[in-house]
């Protein structure tokens, strides 16, 4: 379910300079009651919003394709959108050959406003553990990296280092390290929300740890299973993103044409 404002896609043109060829939205999701829309939201609010945000000011590529304005023209340089039918994530490609061509991309000024059919904390996980496995395929380097962002995995790695070279109490580092995180995060989210947040800082408090305490064993997970189930079919990813569907009969693959829908 995708909700957008009147002026949405103007500001999307406004925001399509000369040097830009594609212009996309930070997602993010509208406001809905129970523990799993707040997660959905903390999550899209605080950890999502921090990467794409961080990475457009460093013209990293961050495009995730849940909403985006593409120049026809350059995408029919590239061969058109069947060119990159092959990838699973095709949309982080479309903005990586975007990119080698010269063009530019940057985040429009409103976020994309879209909530998921099914709103629950295991589909969401599911949803986060497909996500974790497709980074891997397309940025290798996410094996590493990646889990050096998670706020539990880099405090318990300084607060070492601080106890080691300065002698600081290293619960008392890793606290405060923890602390401080919680509050960037709790500024970070009313930020993008622009608004009041449709529950207390006590739930956010909640949804936060679990988020935070949950996300190192998600992405293991993702490692641990590379390959990819959508619905009744089940996928199994090359490095450099590439997607090739397992027939249930045997264990031989063939090569996905298409399969853009499972980037959600």
């Amino acid at each position: 379910m995708y909700y957008v404002k009147s002026d949405t896609l103007l500001d999307m043109v406004y925001s399509m300079g000369e040097k830009y060829a594609l212009i996309h939205q930070m997602p993010f999701t509208c406001d809905r009651e129970g523990f799993a829309a707040t997660f959905e939201k903390i999550f899209f609010g605080t950890v999502q919003s921090r990467i794409y945000l961080s990475a457009d000011l460093l013209s990293i590529n961050c495009h995730t394709g849940m909403s985006c304005l593409l120049r026809k023209s350059v995408i029919d340089e590239l061969g058109g959108l069947k060119t990159f039918g092959c990838y699973l994530a095709e949309d982080f490609f479309i903005a990586k050959a975007v990119i080698e061509h010269g063009w530019k991309m940057r985040i429009s000024s409103q976020p994309a406003m879209q909530n998921s059919g099914i709103c629950d904390i295991s589909s969401f996980q599911a949803r986060l553990i497909r996500w974790a496995k497709l980074r891997v395929a397309m940025v290798p380097s996410t094996i590493l990296l990646e889990p050096l962002s998670e706020c539990m995995v880099l405090g318990a790695l300084t607060s070492w280092s601080a106890s080691l070279i300065f002698k600081w109490d290293p619960l008392v580092f890793y606290l405060v390290h923890i602390l401080t995180w919680l509050l960037s995060d709790w500024l970070m989210l009313c930020t993008v929300q622009n608004g009041s947040l449709p529950f207390h800082k006590f739930e956010f408090v909640i949804g936060w740890l679990f988020r935070e305490m949950s996300g190192p064993y998600l992405f293991l997970h993702a490692l641990w299973s590379p390959n990819i189930q959508w619905r009744a079919r089940t996928y199994k990813l090359h490095w450099g993103g590439i997607a090739y569907e397992l027939p249930i009969s045997n264990n031989s693959s063939k090569d996905v044409s298409n399969n853009g829908l499972l980037t959600s």
